[in-house]
């Protein structure tokens, strides 16, 4: 599947489908001796096979919209949908279901356990999610980690990698109880420029070949040009929505 292909499947699935996950006027506000308000009335829908860019300055709501989006946190009005299935309601248990089952998550700073190696990093959702015996977990970790360029550096703990490496693991385990959507916050934000266009073209193609929805808050406007759809906030309130050659 071509990059254009891409931009028209999701230019289409947007246009009519139910939305993969979506924010229906979703604000969040931080109580204290002054409310900081984070996001405002939100209103955000994102399709199947989407590449989404989310910028803005710093302080503009990015990171705190995309925890809402992974249910890492809860709205303070609004709600977060999921395959058209509000969220509002869940409890704790059933939104931890629903991010083990249905989302990915990728760090700027990748936040694998150090004491654990690349395998048993990537198979820690899979335990979680309880769906596959040891073998079959261990299977599909080295599977995913040979596909990341990883085969040979599994069974080492994070501080024998690069910075690189690591934020390929942590890839790895976003894949590993293969969510269709995958949540990225400034995933290439701590790495040198090589890492970081290796990383790029990673979520390029879990895209492009896997069918993935990723949603990535970045800093970096070179990369988000390159996404086929960039959403800017300022202020905590979305001013820009426009995809690829629009």
């Amino acid at each position: 599947m071509t990059r254009s292909q891409t931009t028209t499947l999701a230019d289409r699935r947007a246009g009519g489908a139910q939305p993969l996950i979506e924010a229906r006027s979703v604000t969040r506000i931080l109580e204290g001796v002054v409310p900081t308000t984070l996001v405002h009335d939100i209103d955000l829908a994102i399709g199947d096979n989407e590449f989404v860019a989310v910028t803005g300055p710093s302080g503009s709501g990015k990171s705190s919209l995309l925890y809402l989006l992974g249910l890492l946190d809860l709205p303070t009005s609004g709600e977060v949908r999921i395959h058209g299935k509000s969220t509002a309601h869940m409890s704790e248990a059933e939104r931890a279901y629903t991010r083990l089952s249905e989302l990915g998550f990728v760090f700027q700073f990748h936040f694998l356990l150090p004491e654990f190696s690349a395998l048993q990093n990537v198979t820690l959702p899979m335990r979680a999610l309880g769906r596959l015996s040891r073998e079959e977990m261990d299977a599909r970790g080295l599977m995913l980690l040979a596909s990341l360029g990883l085969a040979e550096h599994a069974h080492k703990r994070p501080d024998q990698l690069s910075g690189g490496q690591r934020q390929r693991v942590a890839v790895a385990r976003a894949l590993a109880n293969d969510a269709p959507v995958i949540l990225a916050d400034e995933p290439t934000g701590s790495l040198d420029s090589k890492s970081s266009e290796q990383v790029f073209q990673i979520l390029r193609d879990l895209v492009d070949e896997r069918g993935k929805t990723v949603v990535a808050v970045t800093h970096d406007l070179d990369l988000a040009r390159r996404m086929d759809r960039q959403v800017e906030l300022m202020d905590g309130a979305i001013v820009s929505d426009k995809r690829a050659g629009r």
